[in-house]
C-alpha cells in the first residue's frame, strides 16, 4: 500500500472515530448525566490509537472528554463547585491518553515479539522457517498464475578464515553488512532469508533465468566492493535455479540452487552456477 493510500485510510478512520464520539455525547446528552458513557467513549479511542498510533489516539481522547464534558453540560449537569467540570475534564482525558499510551504500547510489543519470530536473530534477514512459509505461498502463487520463480542460493568461501583470523565479533559484522547489502538491493516483492551459518537464500518473484542472473551479479558485486573495502578475505559461492514450473515443495527448490552452489565450490568458488527446472 502507498503512503498516500495509507494517509487517507487513516484519515477516513480518524473521521469515523470523530463520527463515533459524537453520536456517543449525543446519546449521552439524551440520556441525562446520571447515566455514564465513559466506557463506550474507549471505542472510538482504542480505534484510532491500535490502527492508527498514538497520535491519533490522543486527538480521539481529546476530542472524547471534550464531547463528554460537552454534552453533560447541556444535559443539565449540577456541580456543587466551578472547579468540578475542570477537575472531570482533567480526570477524564488523562484515562483517555493512558489507555492510549498502554495500548499503542502493547501494539508495539506485540509486533516486535512477531518480527523477532519471523527474523533472524543476527543479520534481521529472515529466519529459514519464515522463508519456508513465504516460498512456499509463492510456488503456489506461481503455480496458479503460470510466473517463473527464482532462487539463489548462496555461501561464503573461506568464511571459518575470518572468525580464525579476526575473531567471532569481526564474522558477525560481515554476515550483518553483507545481509543489508543484499535486502538493500532487491525488490519488495522478493525475500532474503540467513538459512544457517554464513548461508543465504534470496526468492525472486516472477523473475525468469536472465533477469535472475543479472540480479544475483549485480549483488555478488557489491558484495564483493563490500568485503574488499573491510580487507575481509571471503569471496561468494552462488547457485541459482529458475523454475518455469513450481517445484514440488520450498526444500526442493532449495535443494536444487544448493547444488548448484555445489557446482562453484567443485569449479573452483567464487562464481555463480545456474540452471532452468522446467518439470
Amino acid at each position: 500500500m502507498s503512503i498516500q493510500a495509507k494517509r487517507l485510510k487513516s484519515l477516513v478512520l480518524i473521521i469515523v472515530c470523530l463520527l463515533i464520539a459524537l453520536l456517543l455525547g449525543y446519546l449521552d446528552y439524551l440520556t441525562g448525566y446520571e447515566f455514564s458513557f465513559s466506557v463506550f467513549y474507549l471505542l472510538p479511542i482504542s480505534i484510532a490509537a491500535w490502527f492508527i498510533g498514538v497520535r491519533a489516539g490522543i486527538l480521539l481522547s481529546w476530542a472524547s472528554a471534550a464531547i463528554w464534558q460537552i454534552s453533560n453540560y447541556y444535559a443539565g449537569e449540577i456541580f456543587t463547585s466551578p472547579a468540578v467540570p475542570f477537575w472531570n475534564a482533567i480526570t477524564r482525558l488523562g484515562f483517555f491518553i493512558v489507555t492510549t499510551l498502554l495500548l499503542t504500547s502493547l501494539k508495539k510489543a506485540l509486533e516486535h515479539e512477531k518480527s523477532q519470530a519471523r527474523s533472524d536473530f543476527l543479520t534481521g534477514v529472515l529466519n529459514s522457517r519464515a522463508f519456508d512459509l513465504l516460498a512456499t505461498a509463492e510456488i503456489q502463487r506461481s503455480a496458479r498464475y503460470g510466473h517463473p520463480i527464482s532462487l539463489a542460493y548462496i555461501d561464503f568461501d573461506n568464511f571459518k578464515s575470518v572468525n580464525d583470523e579476526f575473531g567471532h565479533s569481526t564474522g558477525d559484522l560481515l554476515l550483518k553488512t553483507v545481509s543489508r547489502t543484499i535486502y538493500d538491493n532487491l525488490r519488495t516483492s522478493d525475500y532474503v532469508a540467513r538459512l544457517g551459518g554464513d548461508e543465504f537464500a534470496i526468492l525472486m518473484t516472477e523473475t525468469g533465468a536472465d533477469a535472475a542472473l543479472a540480479v544475483v551479479a549485480r549483488i555478488k558485486a557489491l558484495m564483493e566492493e563490500q568485503t574488499q573495502k573491510n580487507r575481509w578475505p571471503v569471496t561468494t559461492s552462488i547457485g541459482v535455479v529458475t523454475c518455469l514450473k513450481p517445484p514440488p515443495s520450498t526444500d526442493n527448490l532449495i535443494k536444487m540452487a544448493d547444488e548448484q552452489m555445489y557446482f562453484c565450490k567443485r569449479a573452483g568458488k567464487d562464481c555463480i552456477h545456474s540452471t532452468v527446472f522446467s518439470g
